[in-house]
């Protein structure tokens, strides 16, 4: 009788050759599938830079005002392309606030950015903007509050992250209309940018009902603002400077170039309440913000570069956001698709204000609530309740579809 256990035996060595054999091929297969590369995606960063004038210590901006934002952002976007095989980077390039943007935007061009988040004034952004265009470059606008960029010099590929003039000041008159403060005095400085925030000032007050029962221009002679006699000069000049004004709720103050405008609160002739650039103050976002999820924003930028957030760091981080959530979306880094999809109804961007922001279509400007605040908090956000729109509440700022000279290009 035959025993069947070399059989057995011999059968079990075969499968156990034929599976060893099996999984080892399957190892090799394993380790020879390349890795999914990683696409690189980089941000250019382009600001007009020099240290700044101000009336208080306390506001002057720190060195990396924006440029923070930008950086954090870009931490943000990494945690995610971890997932997504993205990798995000940021270029930083500073001019002068008078020099040439062109050079330094070509070199950037020249790097590979092809996003590029820009800290400008209107001319030297409008110098880049068609050379971008024609090269395939979005442009996203966090310094510029012009509204001439958005209206009749707008252009397809810039995004504008921060509010226009006209924003602000519709934001501030809605809140002094439901405060029943009609009546408005409006002092302004005598250069370019005064101007145009007492321009925008004037259009909120037809648009809501306010009355501007007087105005004042307060001229730059040029005094050594910062020394001890130039300040107390200055002080000193805006009791007799509002003396001979009529009735009035609020004092309106458009001084955008620091003459000014931080001495006018608790130094007018009669006691009145102060708002614009000084006082109560309308802007994208404020340091002590802690709504709709703002105290860990708020906490998470301190740790990270031990100071509060400003506005400029708020836009900054938004532009850079609004980059990460599209080459997510669209899977990939072409500047043409996601140009496309950022104007797409598809589109929005999380940003600690309560909602969800998108642009307007017909000028590419971000939607996005107004804080009005003082130096210690936010005391109210606009649009106010009651302001309705047919489209959204946020387009009861600033300049609406039907108002807009845009003809995107």
């Amino acid at each position: 009788m035959t025993s069947a256990v070399p059989g057995t035996l011999a059968a079990f060595l075969c499968f156990f050759s034929l599976t060893v054999n099996v999984s080892d091929a399957t190892g090799q297969e394993t380790a020879a599938k390349p890795e999914k590369e990683t696409t690189e995606i980089k941000i250019g960063y382009l600001r007009a830079y020099a240290p700044q004038l101000t009336l208080s210590m306390l506001d002057l901006p720190p060195r990396d005002e924006g440029v923070a934002g930008a950086e954090v952002a870009i931490g943000d976007n990494n945690t995610t392309g971890k997932f997504t095989n993205q990798k995000f980077s940021l270029d930083v390039t500073e001019i002068k606030p008078e020099g040439d943007a062109v050079r330094a935007f070509e070199d950037m061009i020249a790097k590979g950015d092809r996003y590029v988040v820009a800290d400008l004034s209107a001319k030297q952004l409008l110098s880049i903007a068609d050379i971008a265009r024609d090269k395939g470059v979005l442009i996203f606008n966090v310094g510029a509050t012009d509204d001439s960029l958005r209206e009749e010099d707008c252009r397809i590929n810039v995004f504008h992250i921060a509010p226009t003039r006209s924003m602000l000041a519709d934001a501030l008159a809605q809140y002094l209309m439901v405060k029943k403060w009609p009546n408005w005095v409006l002092l302004y400085g005598s250069h370019e940018q005064d101007h145009l925030y007492a321009d925008a000032l004037r259009r909120a007050a037809t648009r809501f009902g306010g009355q501007i029962v007087a105005e004042k221009e307060f001229k730059d002679t040029g005094t050594a603002r910062r020394t001890d006699t130039g300040a107390t000069q200055i002080q000193q000049q805006i009791s007799v400077f509002t003396q001979d004004l009529p009735e009035h709720d609020v004092v309106l103050v458009a001084d955008e170039s620091e003459v000014f405008g931080t001495y006018v609160p608790y130094r007018t002739w009669t006691p009145r309440l102060v708002a614009g650039t000084a006082g109560l103050v309308a802007s994208s976002w404020h340091p002590a913000s802690e709504q709709w999820g703002g105290i860990q924003m708020q906490s998470r930028f301190l740790k990270t570069t031990s100071r509060r957030m400003l506005s400029k760091d708020m836009s900054a981080w938004t532009a850079v956001r609004a980059v990460g959530e599209a080459t997510t979306r669209t899977k990939g880094d072409d500047a043409k698709k996601i140009g496309d999809y950022i104007r797409s109804d598809d589109f929005s961007v999380a940003a600690f204000k309560g909602q969800k922001l998108t642009f307007r279509k017909w000028n590419l400007q971000l939607r996005q609530p107004i804080l009005l605040g003082d130096t210690k908090s936010v005391v109210s956000t606009s649009p106010q309740e009651g302001y309705l729109h047919q489209v959204s509440e946020l387009d009861t700022l600033g300049v609406d579809q039907p108002e807009t000279k845009c003809a995107l290009k």
